[in-house]
């Protein structure tokens, strides 16, 4: 096992705020609908404060956190474990296809383009571990293939890592982007991502620790699926069995994303999972 400095939570939460505040977002929300969501937090927030009556030293603790978790760049962090996954399950019920999850964090776009069989790319010690197949289908909801639809897949290494948030890892180490054949198909050989700990160092890991929780993180592979006219799948898959698949930081586990690889011949871990994208949405 490779001995490293573990990135730190200020190093990791700037390099996905960087990479998220390059792009500007927008939503098409009126003012009115604005409204009723500011005052119905905002009226959530002070029946809070006083049902457990906050008094000032801890109000004054609050601010400086705040104003710490923006200085560490880690609102990205903190939003994708704590926020997302009601996010994404409110915006679940709109459709019929596979199950999302949440992004997180350490998408990052523009990763080599692959063919449909293939092998994401990898350090030599990536490949001395067993290698984890994954295949299957990209279809519409009727079953029918998906050619040349794109799979982007993105996961830690065996020690929790991901490229572009750890500087010891290659730029593209364990990220594709996959276009899959005719029928839709794929065939993609990886590695198996260990469990991690989202950075502790920083304010996030401060709130966690004072809270009494835990930083953990099952083994996840991360999908973005998209193809022409249908609506995308961003999503995680997990393994069953898998430490802190019932307790997850982030609560982003779901029994229909649990995967269970078997032993082939050759010794390499295999699992198939197939990808149902519904109509884009209006």
């Amino acid at each position: 096992m490779t001995t490293i400095d573990s990135p730190t939570a200020v190093g990791s939460g700037n390099a996905a705020t960087d990479k998220f505040k390059g792009a500007r977002f927008t939503a098409d929300t009126s003012p009115e609908r604005l409204s009723a969501i500011a005052t119905e937090a905002l009226a959530g927030l002070s029946a809070l404060i006083h049902k457990h009556a906050v008094t000032y030293p801890e109000y004054r603790v609050l601010k400086q956190w705040l104003i710490d978790v923006g200085e560490g760049g880690e609102w990205p962090l903190l939003l994708d474990v704590f926020v997302e996954h009601d996010i994404e399950e409110v915006n679940s019920t709109r459709f019929r296809g596979t199950k999302g999850s949440i992004e997180g964090p350490y998408y990052v776009p523009g990763a080599p383009e692959l063919p449909a069989r293939c092998t994401l790319p990898m350090r030599d010690e990536d490949r001395a571990h067993p290698a984890l197949v994954l295949r299957g289908r990209v279809t519409d909801l009727d079953g029918a293939g998906l050619g040349g639809a794109i799979i982007e897949l993105w996961h830690a290494d065996d020690e929790g890592y991901y490229s572009q948030f750890a500087p010891h890892l290659p730029e593209w180490n364990l990220r594709g982007t996959i276009v899959t054949d005719p029928e839709g198909r794929y065939e993609i050989t990886t590695i198996e991502p260990a469990p991690y700990q989202i950075p502790t160092d920083g304010p996030t890991g401060q709130f966690i620790e004072g809270a009494g929780w835990h930083p953990w993180r099952p083994a996840h592979l991360h999908l973005r699926v998209t193809s022409p006219g249908k609506q995308p799948i961003i999503t995680q898959l997990y393994f069953a069995g898998g430490d802190w698949i019932d307790d997850d930081v982030a609560t982003a586990t779901k029994p229909e994303l649990l995967l269970d690889p078997q032993l082939d011949d050759a010794g390499r871990k295999v699992v198939s999972y197939d990808f149902a994208l519904d109509p884009a949405a209006d």
